[in-house]
């Protein structure tokens, strides 16, 4: 393979915002699409060659060969395309159905691919023939992107747009319905900048992705019939360490014995290196910024956990954040909304957080 812009790329990113930006919010204008809820793959072309990187650059040609066959058909000779893979299931997306094509056979990844095969949305053209197009503006490369892959129909496709602001707050409404995420804004004059958050999104709740290092049992559990009651939740701070950030809970009794046996071959040893060992020492617990700790609201309650190899990653949804920089934290139990086989736990960081206006308490407490 011999492109102008070469693997491995990461993605650029976006950051979370409250509300559909004006189109005029920054300079040069933005412009809004549909947030796909999918994952996040940069596809490049060169002849036959066809090779598919996701978010964290890890490829997933294996687990969609009827996108590479697609792309093969479909795109230019000689491409890298920016997009999305999504599964559709009846008149919506389907995360779920999409997650289980990360599978180590062979045959389960090809009967799924049979029974609800993935298609390609693309948003962005990296380059095309010989032309490296990341530093060109993105109201140039959506341009070339139309022009090159706008009449590819079946499973790839450009997504839409639209310069209206009060229509992208429409779409914000609508397309939930059809399963989407929300909706990006993308500058116009931006160059395409590897994992930059440079364009903003708008989703319909909080949700973060976090690594999962460790669960507390239920209080009902037993040794014969052991019951997971919550699981332990950490983001990366900038100085590389795993924050203690929350829990999720409120799993369904099956769920809870599930969860147990899923979790089991990440058990940490003695001799893994966790990353909250110190929770056996008295003075890290006092502090309460470890998972072990005490503290006024749980007095004696047993809060001892089980450590785990912080290998995988969860979405959770959240409503509030409390504390500042990389001593926030959430306020009240995270929900769990799925496993994210697709995000490496090093991404999981501070910086995919909103960020909350600051607002004077005296003009609250002032007001009548």
């Amino acid at each position: 393979m011999d492109l102008p812009v070469m693997p491995p790329v990461r993605p650029m990113l976006a950051k979370s915002v409250k509300g559909v930006p004006a189109a005029d919010a920054i300079e040069g204008g933005l412009v809004y699409e549909p947030k796909w809820d999918g994952f996040r793959a940069i596809v490049f072309r060169d002849g036959d060659e066809i090779e598919i990187a996701s978010r964290s650059t890890k490829p997933l040609t294996r687990y969609f060969p009827e996108v590479v066959t697609a792309a093969r058909e479909l795109l230019p000779e000689r491409c890298v395309v920016d997009g999305e893979i999504v599964v559709v299931s009846g008149d919506r997306l389907d995360f779920d159905l999409l997650s289980q094509r990360i599978h180590p056979a062979e045959s389960r990844v090809t009967l799924l691919a049979e029974q609800w095969p993935a298609r390609l949305v693309a948003f962005d053209l990296l380059a095309i023939g010989d032309e490296d197009l990341t530093e060109q503006p993105f109201s140039t490369r959506r341009e070339r992107l139309v022009a090159e892959l706008g009449g590819a129909g079946g499973p790839v496709s450009v997504t839409r747009v639209t310069a209206d602001t009060e229509e992208a707050t429409e779409w914000f409404d609508l397309f939930e319905g059809a399963g989407l995420d929300g909706v990006v804004a993308k500058p116009l004059a931006s160059a395409y900048v590897p994992n930059g958050r440079v364009m903003l999104k708008v989703k319909h709740a909080r949700t973060a992705d976090v690594v999962v290092a460790g669960y507390r049992l239920h209080k009902t559990s037993t040794p014969e019939r052991p019951l997971l009651g919550s699981l332990l939740l950490g983001l990366y701070a900038d100085d590389g360490r795993l924050q203690h950030v929350g829990v999720a809970a409120s799993f369904t009794e099956q769920r809870r014995e599930e969860l147990i046996e899923e979790l089991a071959p990440l058990v940490a040893t003695v001799d893994d290196a966790h990353p909250w060992a110190a929770w056996e020492d008295e003075e890290a617990q006092a502090s309460g910024r470890l998972p072990g700790g005490q503290s006024r609201w749980s007095g004696t309650k047993d809060l001892s956990f089980v450590p785990l190899r912080p290998e995988r990653v969860a979405e959770v949804g959240y409503e509030h954040m409390e504390g500042e920089g990389d001593g926030a934290r959430f306020r009240h139990t995270a929900r769990f909304k799925r496993w994210r086989e697709d995000r490496e736990p090093e991404s999981c960081t501070y910086e995919q957080l909103e960020e909350v206006a600051r607002y004077d308490l005296a003009e609250v407490l002032g007001a009548h």
